[in-house]
C-alpha cells in the first residue's frame, strides 16, 4: 500500500468514525426533539465526505461500496435540501428525519461490514460474511435504525389538542 493510499484509507476511516459518532448525536436529537445544529452540520458534512472519499480508492469496476456511496449521496442530498432549503417545514421535516436516519444506517452498515473484515474475532465468526453472525448483526442494525426512524417521525408530529366540554 503506497503512502498516498494509506493516508487516504486513514482519513476515510477517521471521517467515517466521526460521521458515525455525530450520527448517534443526531439520532438522539431527532428522538428527543432537540436541535444540535453543530452536530447536525458535522453529521451531514462528514457523512457526505465519507461517501465521496470512497470513490477515490483505485478500482477497475463498480463495486457494492460504490452503489452504497451513490445511494448515500442521493439520500444526503434530500437531507440537505430538507434542512437548509426548506428549513424542515411541513413534510420536509419527515423527509429530513427519514433521509438522515437512512444515511446514518448506510454508514453503520459499512461499519459492520468492515468490522467483520478487519477484526480477527469477527472475521473468524463470519469469514465470507454469509454466516449467521454477520446476518444477525446486519438484521439487528436494520431493526434498530428502522425503530429510530419510526419513533423520530412519530415524535416529530404535532400533537392535536381537542377541546373537551366540562
Amino acid at each position: 500500500m503506497s503512502f498516498g493510499l494509506a493516508t487516504l484509507s486513514f482519513v476515510h476511516v477517521l471521517i467515517s468514525l466521526v460521521a458515525i459518532g455525530a450520527g448517534f448525536v443526531e439520532v438522539y436529537g431527532l428522538l428527543t426533539h432537540k436541535r444540535f445544529d453543530r452536530w447536525t452540520t458535522t453529521f451531514l458534512a462528514t457523512t457526505i465526505a465519507t461517501s465521496a472519499t470512497g470513490f477515490l480508492f483505485p478500482v477497475d469496476r463498480l463495486l457494492p461500496s460504490h452503489v452504497f456511496g451513490i445511494l448515500s449521496l442521493i439520500i444526503l442530498g434530500v437531507a440537505v435540501v430538507a434542512r437548509h432549503q426548506y428549513h424542515l417545514a411541513g413534510g420536509w421535516n419527515t423527509a429530513y428525519i427519514v433521509s438522515a436516519v437512512m444515511a446514518f444506517y448506510l454508514n453503520f452498515f459499512v461499519l459492520i461490514v468492515q468490522s467483520f473484515l478487519k477484526v480477527p474475532a469477527l472475521k473468524a465468526l463470519a469469514p465470507s460474511q454469509t454466516e449467521l453472525p454477520f446476518a444477525a448483526a446486519q438484521l439487528a442494525a436494520l431493526i434498530l435504525f428502522v425503530g429510530f426512524g419510526v419513533v423520530a417521525v412519530v415524535r416529530s408530529r404535532p400533537v392535536l389538542v381537542t377541546a373537551t366540554r366540562p
